[in-house]
């Protein structure tokens, strides 16, 4: 999409904080952190959110997955916990119409998610 900020990094159009990348995932550091790790996983491939994951993307689907295991693991936070969100569509806060995961850690976090 040519509009999509996210696209625009994968090209290298917009610098990012990179911490992980292969041919079908990037990870990098969310510029406006909400935890002391905040990571955004997302697929290379342009998927606006969860409802246009098609089965066809069930194996991009478990690579995200995947990743987010692998950088837990490399980050250290497996032991001590990290939370995954996702978000699908303007009410539930998605600002950017491409699939992300934000990965954050480092604090104790509680039950709550949003304020």
């Amino acid at each position: 999409m040519d509009d999509c900020i996210f696209c625009k990094i994968i090209q290298g159009k917009i610098p990012s904080e990179k911490v992980y990348e292969d041919n079908e995932v990037l990870a990098f550091k969310d510029i406006q952190p909400a935890a002391p790790i905040h990571i955004l996983v997302i697929p290379k491939k342009h998927i606006e959110n969860i409802l246009e994951v098609s089965p066809k993307d069930s194996d991009l689907i478990v690579k995200i997955f995947q990743t987010i295991n692998k950088l837990a693991k490399d980050l250290g936070v497996e032991k001590d916990g990290f939370r995954i969100i996702t978000n699908c569509g303007r009410d539930s806060g998605q600002e950017v119409m491409h699939l992300h995961f934000h990965l954050l850690a480092g604090k104790k976090m509680g039950p709550k998610i949003v304020s």
